[in-house]
């Protein structure tokens, strides 16, 4: 009868929990499908189903990103796996309370391999590495809380209670699991006669008590149903929905292109769209696609992103994890609105009502403007991301609402607007301008009109950087020469070159950037262009990755891989030697968004007497130069400079240069850099130069 009215309350307990979870689920789906439809993760998902599972082996099952902060990544690793393996413990554990029950002999054991030492073993082995995973976990949270550390804890703003109680209940599981199994080891019900070495052990301090294992059976199950509930109800529901946010993730080599506009899940046609009924980007949860509240759901609050970001490490609003809670927290606020029918409406409080007034981005709003303005589109945050979170889809969205249709952001950035579309740059100089740097070679460069000719295998795409600011102008130069010199045939369009569109883009007027960039597809695809090479990062991107969105498909690389491949080939040869100590700067829209990372540090290699230091930050991890996201055209007025901080970093060095392959990252690092040396706090002899700078200093003797 003992084990009768076990297997009644264990069963009972069990139809109560999962009627619970479950529910719970239903609302969450709910929630989700609510907000916008997005086809195209689930198109992306099936066309790249073989890439889909090798992510789920490597980013879920391989933990990739977490092991990249080794101690808290190796301690999550085991307690991960202990899910998995585990779960056979309670596969046992249901069969000894069925069987109990039937037979009044608990001695379940799992058909062909539940007698198996070696699953014994690794189910005792899992079980102790994710108690002293625990340990861990608990070590690192009170050695970075935020009481100690404020603001510099990646967990502040986090729910700290919420992972206590977790850790508390993964123990609970650990400890039941040995109370059980050490009774079992006594009365004879366990299946392993060797290999579960902890269970053995510990039935050594236990009495041989039939009632002993039930109850520690009892409470494995127990412990089980209400951590199943919490889990839910919790931060941890990423354990069930981060194999499906890894799923419908964007996974190309690097974080991808920014997305086009959707309503109702179909790309918007600006010619047809209507404010009143499209979707213009995010100005209401409501707004939201389910990826996106998948986002929400998948947020571990681990601060990986915050501790990433440039603009947080900088004294900024923007913190990539607040973002996402922000708006998962208000969703939850107003979802009895969302889910409810039109009769339920109608009797909804006043308190939600209110809540539905509230802006998404606002003064009072669910996200601050310096929040949202602040972000340079590095990728920072979803690079570290261990579950795939995009905080940068978020972010554009909520910027295309403000900008096309609410007129709101920094006032400085209209001027950068007004001057793409009257004059095709962000500085609003005159188009025929474009070309006057030709002028200052020794060498004739083909300017291509109508159509590319035969023999002309690159086009350079120089960009508005490369043609117009002055210290550009100098790696757009030594390109043109180096080309030259290692007979490449390339052409220019000139003055028929147009911004690419990215600063239009990043800033959230994507009307502008598809004017401009339909406008550079016609002229590529009317001159016959199959192959591009640029300079600048964020033209390369555009080009390469957002280009295709509007019919425009090249073969796009950047002049670092193409230089790095012609020395490569003994088609140019350092020979000069520059002796000098060198630390290089990351380009986010290179590095993070492309993973070109090898190619530039190549290239100095191969450069005679040259000395590399890297910074403490750098590849993966490369910090900002603050110029992204449209950063380069607004004002830094919070904090401290992004590119005052990158230049700190990088005098740690005590580098004679600072190296990068970015137009932007030369104008962002050599003013920090200028400022540095009029406080004195710089020698007056470093300088910033584009790799192609150093390597055409190197080619040519003397």
């Amino acid at each position: 009868m003992l084990w009768v009215a076990i297997a009644i309350a264990g069963l009972v307990a069990t139809a109560a929990a999962v009627a619970l979870a479950g529910r719970r689920v239903l609302f969450l789906y709910r929630l989700a499908t609510s907000g916008q439809p997005a086809p195209e993760r689930i198109e992306y998902a099936r066309r790249h189903a073989g890439a889909e599972v090798r992510a789920q082996l490597v980013e879920v099952f391989g933990q990739r990103k977490l092991l990249k902060w080794t101690p808290s990544g190796t301690a999550h690793f085991f307690v991960m796996w202990a899910f998995f393996i585990l779960a056979s413990v309670y596969l046992e554990a249901y069969g000894a309370l069925v069987q109990g029950a039937v037979t009044g002999t608990p001695d379940f054991h799992i058909p062909l391999i539940g007698t198996w030492p070696v699953l014994g073993f690794l189910q005792d082995f899992i079980a102790v590495a994710a108690l002293i995973g625990l340990i861990a976990f608990a070590v690192i949270r009170v050695k970075n809380s935020p009481k100690k550390l404020g603001r510099g804890s990646r967990f502040s703003g986090s729910h700290l209670g919420g992972a206590w109680l977790i850790l508390f209940m993964i123990f609970n599981v650990i400890w039941t699991m040995f109370l059980f199994r050490g009774a079992a080891v006594n009365t004879g019900n366990f299946p392993y006669r060797s290999g579960a070495f902890a269970s053995q052990a510990v039935a050594k301090i236990l009495p041989d008590s039939e009632g002993l294992e039930a109850t520690g059976l009892l409470l494995h199950i127990g412990v089980m149903l209400v951590f199943l509930v919490i889990v839910v109800n919790s931060k941890h529901l990423h354990i069930f929905t981060a194999p499906l946010n890894v799923l419908f993730s964007r996974r190309p080599d690097g974080l991808g292109p920014a997305q086009p506009m959707r309503s109702d899940g179909k790309v918007l046609d600006f010619e047809e769209a209507d404010p009143e009924t499209d979707v213009f980007g995010r100005g209401k949860i409501a707004d939201t696609s389910w990826k996106g509240f998948l986002d929400f759901y998948t947020c571990t609050e681990c601060g990986r992103c915050q501790s990433q970001c440039p603009a947080w490490n900088t004294g900024k609003p923007l913190s990539p994890k607040m973002l996402i809670l922000d708006q998962r927290d208000h969703a939850f606020a107003v979802a009895p609105y969302l889910l409810a029918g039109e009769k339920e409406k109608e009797s909804l409080s006043q308190d939600v009502l209110a809540l539905l007034d509230k802006p998404l981005v606002g003064e009072d709003g669910v996200i601050h403007p310096d929040v949202l303005w602040s972000c340079t589109n590095c990728g920072a945050c979803v690079e570290q991301c261990p579950v795939d979170i995009e905080h940068i889809d978020h972010i554009l969205d909520m910027r295309r609402y403000q900008v096309m249709i609410e007129s709101s952001f920094p006032s400085e950035a209209g001027v950068m607007l007004k001057n793409l579309e009257n004059k095709g740059n962000p500085w609003g100089m005159s188009e025929m301008k474009r070309a006057d740097w030709i002028e200052e070679l020794d060498f004739e460069v083909t300017l291509v009109d109508e159509k590319m000719p035969e023999d002309v295998e690159y086009l350079f795409w120089v960009g508005c950087a490369g043609a117009l600011e002055d210290r550009a102008k100098k790696t757009t130069k030594a390109v043109a020469e180096l080309l030259h010199i290692a007979g490449v045939k390339f052409g220019v369009l000139g003055p028929m070159e147009a911004c690419s569109g990215d600063p239009a883009r990043r800033l959230g007027m994507e009307f502008l950037f598809s004017m401009l960039a339909q406008q550079n597809v016609e002229t590529l695809n009317e001159a016959g262009v199959k192959k591009i090479v640029a300079t600048c990062p964020h033209c390369f991107n555009t080009l390469a990755n957002e280009y295709p969105q509007l019919g425009g498909h090249y073969e796009v690389v950047h002049h670092t891989q193409l230089l790095a491949r012609l020395v490569e080939e003994g088609r140019l040869t350092p020979i000069t030697p520059i002796e000098e100590k060198i630390t290089y700067h990351d380009p986010c829209f290179l590095g993070r968004h492309n993973k070109v990372y090898a190619q530039p540090r190549d290239i100095m290699a191969k450069v005679p007497g040259v000395t590399t230091q890297e910074m403490h930050r750098c590849g993966e991890r490369g910090f900002c130069c603050g110029a992204g996201g449209a950063r380069m055209w607004m004002e830094e007025r919070i904090g401290k400079r992004i590119n005052t901080e990158r230049v700190d970093e990088a005098l740690t060095t005590d580098p004679d240069t600072v190296s990068t392959a970015c137009p932007f990252c030369l104008v962002m690092l050599g003013d920090a850099i200028n400022e540095k040396k009029n406080a004195g706090q710089a020698k007056e002899s470093i300088e910033v130069v584009d790799v192609a700078q150093l390597l055409i200093k190197s080619v040519k003797q003397g």
